[in-house]
């Protein structure tokens, strides 16, 4: 806060402190022109005195050296006498310390022998000489010149006490200045310093300032207008508060995910639900284009739709997540503020999922239990009819028709059996007999299992560890049903000859596991619904292979029941990975 009286201050004794130079400058200036232009006249009317005394005393043959000396002497100066051809006649200064001083005579009496001047020698010795023709008053005309050089050491010396006197008085000048400058600033910038800072505190978001008032007027406004400002904004920003509050409370916790589009297509907002369940973050999104960061095109041509028609739409769409097909019911409503200007576009996912799967449960499950059931069914039926019709005579048709009777029946007691595995581990008191165990014993187990299925298809099981030993928290005998389902499917799908590969990594805190088969592959739009009981990718291929349907979607339930994470990725003709990630510590939640 310092910073504004400190540049205002300084500010202000630049200002006097260079006028002060200047004066002292100019002062000093005219005193030394003073001085000088006294102290030539002076010299120029000696001159002319001791030309005039000469010429009278009867020229220069009148003179003697004691003379000249008496002259130098009274005058205190160097007095030198000159013929015309520049011959030195006398000299009163033998001893002075300048060296050229017959030639800087010489040099003026050959530049101008008549005129009276005076010149300035520098270089070091600062002499002024001063000098004027000798006349004889015996009609002899002119003999000769008389000079009369000086040193400026007086000048020099009374130069120098000017300043030291300008200086000292210049200078208590300026104490004084700096004194009264700094009360003055210090009175006058102490309101505006105070008022600065309670707005930088405003500025901040701290409304419970204020500055004090003063009894200057101009300040005195500014502080109780500062003051003023700061109370209300103070009632304000708590009132904006408590209704950003529950707003923010309201949108974050409706359970329906919310988008809010500016006029410009640009993401202003995106609610807590709307990330959960997209599996988004805000940053991905926030003032970024909806068309940029919107994978789904069933959403953005509702966007567009909106746009272009300025209308309220709403719509019933199928968006898949990740490996799972949501359904949503989405409002999509214009923002149009006052006099008709565009604000943007509200959007709103209501997940339906669990009413479209319930529904989807009701119709289908008859549907699909029936007819699962009704294959077994007629084929025990029918052979069990052919049996009683005489077959039963026939020693090899009996023996074949029980065969398939009891085929039939093993897959009817599989499906029941998936059936109730899958109700048991929807219910909400299913529970997991958690242990430490070797995941890679359970996984040589499962090998073990479908090895010969294995090797009725020539297909070769490879496994790849990066540890002898993984242990892991977790129900073995529901991990050892989750990798019978995913091998066995693998194995179901993968033509003769082919390989499935089961890689085991991970860390401290993680293993994964990545199962491999060169199979037939899944269409990408099929992947999300592979774990949807009954659905099979083949289903040829998976009833004459006694699959159920279900074995899928046993397998993402006990994998999200141990808190872990299931991914697919596939491609027609090369084959399918399953991801499974797992913690080594069960986290019980």
């Amino acid at each position: 806060m310092k910073i504004f009286r400190s540049k205002l201050f300084f500010a202000l004794i630049t200002l006097i402190l260079a006028v002060l130079i200047c004066l002292g400058l100019l002062l000093g200036q005219l005193f030394k022109s003073y001085y000088i232009q006294v102290f030539d006249e002076r010299l120029k009317k000696e001159t002319d005195m001791l030309s005039n005394y000469i010429g009278d005393l009867g020229g220069i043959q009148s003179l003697t050296a004691d003379k000249v000396k008496g002259f130098s002497d009274t005058l205190g100066l160097r007095v030198t006498i000159a013929a015309n051809n520049a011959a030195i006649e006398f000299d009163s200064g033998k001893t002075d310390p300048i060296q050229r001083h017959e030639e800087i005579i010489a040099e003026i009496i050959a530049e101008d022998e008549k005129s009276l001047n005076a010149k300035e020698i520098g270089g070091g010795y600062d002499y002024h000489y001063y000098w004027k023709p000798i006349i004889a008053s015996n009609g002899d005309g002119q003999e000769g010149y008389i000079f009369l050089s000086a040193k400026m050491d007086e000048l020099e010396n009374a130069y120098q006490q000017i300043w030291w006197i300008l200086i000292i008085c210049l200078t208590l000048a300026l104490v004084i200045i700096i004194f009264l400058g700094s009360s003055i600033t210090s009175r006058y910038t102490k309101p505006i310093e105070a008022a600065t800072r309670v707005a930088i505190e405003l500025a901040k978001g701290n409304y419970r300032a204020r500055t004090y008032d003063n009894n200057l007027a101009a300040t005195g406004k500014l502080s109780s207008s500062i003051n003023i400002l700061a109370r209300n904004l103070q009632d304000m920003v708590k009132s904006q508060e408590m209704h950003q509050d529950r707003l923010s409370t309201l949108i974050e916790n409706m359970g329906s995910g919310l988008i809010l589009i500016d006029s410009k297509g640009y993401i202003n907002l995106v609610n807590r639900t709307y990330k959960e369940v997209f599996h988004t973050d805000s940053a991905e999104y926030i003032n970024e284009l909806y068309y940029d960061v919107i994978d789904h095109k069933e959403v953005t041509d509702l966007i567009e739709e909106i746009f272009m028609t300025e209308h309220k739409v709403r719509k019933q769409l199928l968006i898949p997540i990740g490996i799972e097909r949501k359904h949503f019911e989405v409002y999509g409503v214009p923002i149009i503020g006052m006099n008709d200007v565009w604000k943007g576009v509200l959007l709103v996912f209501h997940d339906i999922s669990e009413i479209k799967k319930l529904e989807q449960i009701r119709r289908d499950f008859v549907a699909n239990v029936s007819h699962e059931l009704k294959t077994p069914i007629t084929s025990i039926k029918g052979f069990s009819e052919t049996l009683l019709d005489g077959a039963m005579e026939d020693k090899e048709a009996l023996n074949q028709f029980l065969k398939i009777i009891l085929q039939e029946s093993e897959r009817l007691q599989t499906l029941i059996q998936d059936l109730l595995d899958l109700s048991k581990i929807e219910q909400q008191g299913f529970s997991l007999s958690i242990e430490k165990f070797d995941l890679l014993t359970v996984i040589n187990e499962v090998i073990a299992i479908v090895n010969r299925k294995a090797e009725e298809k020539n297909i070769t099981i490879s496994i790849e560890k990066e540890k002898e030993t993984i242990l892991i928290e977790a129900d073995p005998y529901r991990m050892k049903q989750v990798f019978i389902n995913i091998v066995s499917n693998a194995i179901s799908y993968t033509p003769n000859g082919g390989i499935v590969a089961i890689k085991i990594a991970g860390d401290d805190a993680k293993v994964l596991i990545e199962i491999e088969d060169t199979g037939i592959g899944i269409e990408q739009e099929e992947i999300p619904r592979i774990f949807e009981r009954f659905y099979r990718v083949d289903r040829a291929r998976s009833r004459n292979s006694g699959g159920t349907g279900l074995g899928l979607a046993i397998v993402k339930h006990l994998v999200e029941a141990h808190k872990g994470l299931i991914t697919v990725k596939s491609e027609i003709g090369k084959g399918t990975v399953f991801h499974i990630e797992l913690n080594k510590e069960f986290i019980d939640k």
